[in-house]
């Protein structure tokens, strides 16, 4: 009786092994792809930079030249109000653009790993309750 419960004690600890490395291995998986997402995320994000700095400047350099040619002070006031509302715009649909984006890079790189975290106390839970109401190491 004393080897079969040694026996069972051994198997048991295997099983808690192979969860336990089961585990790690999905960890790491999920490392990787939290990883890959946050750098499709900053790849994302440094396009949508280099495209707004480009745009901003094309509107800079066709509001200089505007203000440049104006004729008349009332000309050079509207062509310096018609600019600024256009600077404006682009700046608040960046700023849209950029809050959407980096709240989604967040969400798609942390999302894995959250996912593993509110399982890995649960994975714990049902260790420690196999282990303790084993019937050989309980008793």
């Amino acid at each position: 009786m004393a080897n079969r419960s040694v026996e069972q004690s051994i198997n048991e600890t295997k099983f808690h092994v192979e969860k336990l490395n089961d585990m790690a291995k999905k960890n790491v998986e999920l490392m990787n792809k939290s990883g890959n997402a946050t750098t499709t995320a900053l790849s994302s994000l440094a396009a949508g930079y280099q495209k707004s700095i480009t745009r901003n400047s094309e509107v800079l350099a066709e509001a200089i030249k505007a203000l440049s040619s104006a004729k008349t002070p009332m000309e050079f006031y509207e062509v310096q109000q018609k600019s600024a509302q256009v600077i404006l715009e682009n700046f608040t649909a960046d700023l849209e653009f950029f809050t959407e984006l980096t709240s989604s890079v967040f969400t798609d790189a942390f999302e894995p790993i959250q996912k593993q975290v509110t399982v890995i106390p649960e994975i714990f839970k049902t260790i420690t309750k196999l282990h303790w109401t084993s019937p050989t190491l309980a008793g």
